[in-house]
């Protein structure tokens, strides 16, 4: 599995409204998709939710990396591409995810990365973030997406939440406009610590 999300910052008098219309009319094109778990459409604004900025940025959990190449090779990331400029795309690859079949309830969501130190003893943190991930589904985490980065040696933690979670320091977090669930036929959630 593969995490993935790329981030526009808007201006601060961007009409946020323009956002929300937009995933109210195209969110449902993802629906289904083929070879997605869930994506996320997130959005943070400045003056609502007490974020720094105006953020569009919408998460993905993809099953296989074909998925996801055929995704930005298509006419929807080329779509928001003309919409909002041409964002990097950071992607992750999944270390833990616990995504239940009932993930499109979501209504906020969570996201912090973080480094990863050099000569980090890799299978601690993997073993120290599944543990992590349990106390966040403990403390109402929806799902929980833990992924490593290691071109740059970066950590992603992302959760969904039905109710707004107190805010942290550090964390970066977004309003849920649209959950789309992939194409996986009677999909039954999933939670794996990927080896």
């Amino acid at each position: 599995m593969i995490a993935m999300q790329y981030s526009f910052v808007l201006p601060a008098d961007y009409d946020m409204g323009i956002v929300h219309r937009r995933i109210a009319e195209r969110g449902h094109r993802t629906d289904g998709l083929p070879g997605l778990l869930f994506k996320a459409y997130l959005v943070a604004e400045k003056n609502g939710d007490a974020a720094a900025d105006n953020l569009y940025a919408p998460f993905y959990l993809w099953q296989h990396a074909d998925a996801m190449q055929d995704f930005l090779a298509g006419p929807g990331f080329a779509s928001v591409s003309q919409a909002f400029g041409w964002p990097a795309v950071p992607t992750w690859t999944t270390w833990h995810a616990h995504v239940p079949p009932d993930v499109a309830h979501a209504r906020f969501a969570t996201r912090s990365v973080h480094p990863i130190a050099q000569h980090t003893a890799l299978a601690a943190l993997r073993e120290a973030e599944g543990a992590a991930a349990q106390v966040a589904l403990a403390a109402g985490a929806l799902a929980v997406v833990v992924g490593v980065e290691p071109g740059g040696w970066t950590l992603v933690r992302f959760c969904l939440w039905r109710e707004r979670p107190d805010a942290a320091s550090g964390v970066q977090a977004y309003g849920v406009g649209h959950l789309s669930v992939g194409g996986l036929a009677g999909f039954a959630g999933l939670a794996v610590q990927v080896r």
